[in-house]
């Protein structure tokens, strides 16, 4: 049975760039923005399954009510929690720990932010969060709304990505990515594309 998954990051939050994953920051207008002009009028999903964030969930809730579609708020689709990084710049995290991106973005699996998430913890609950999503919903489109960090695991997760290298995946804000699954085989059809 096939599945055609469509992952969309959401758009730009308040406060601009920086790591957010647990905090809760609403779209910034330029958000709202991004994430409508990347699905425009489209709507080829029969259902919506959302990260409870409101940066997703919201948008999520405004497809519903303009297209009638059913929404699922799936909290094991959150963002990695990013611990004593959360709510910080590159910037400000480069000037007082020189070299600890590098770190972090060479090494993500030993190089954890304080107090943050083990990239092995995202790993499980983003993955058995998403293969249940696969047997739940055969047969039909799904629009995953969620974040950067989640849409890197999905596809290295489906694209046999080793963990080390999901950072090299690029997520731009209202980024989306399209993934078909037949059977258990997943294909890339798109990424950083727009509907």
């Amino acid at each position: 049975m096939t599945i055609i998954i469509d992952l969309m990051r959401h758009g730009e939050p308040v406060g601009g760039h920086r790591y957010r994953g647990h905090r809760d920051d609403p779209l910034s207008e330029r958000g709202w923005r991004q994430m409508r002009e990347a699905v425009g009028e489209h709507c080829p999903w029969d259902l919506i399954v959302s990260s409870p964030l409101q940066r997703c969930a919201a948008f999520a809730e405004e497809l519903r009510i303009r297209h009638d579609l059913p929404v699922e708020l799936e909290p094991r689709f959150r963002e990695i929690g990013f611990g004593a990084w959360e709510g910080r710049t590159r910037a400000e995290l480069e000037a007082e720990n020189p070299g600890c991106l590098q770190h972090f973005y060479s090494d993500p699996v030993r190089h954890t932010p304080p107090g943050a998430e083990p990239l092995l913890a995202f790993q499980e609950r983003v993955t058995t969060a998403f293969d249940a999503l696969l047997s739940r919903h055969e047969g039909r489109h799904v629009l995953l709304i969620g974040h950067a960090g989640l849409m890197r695991m999905i596809i290295g997760h489906t694209m046999a990505i080793p963990l080390d290298r999901i950072f090299r995946i690029q997520v731009d804000n209202a980024c989306l990515t399209r993934l078909r699954v037949d059977d258990g085989q997943a294909a890339l059809i798109f990424h950083a594309g727009r509907l």
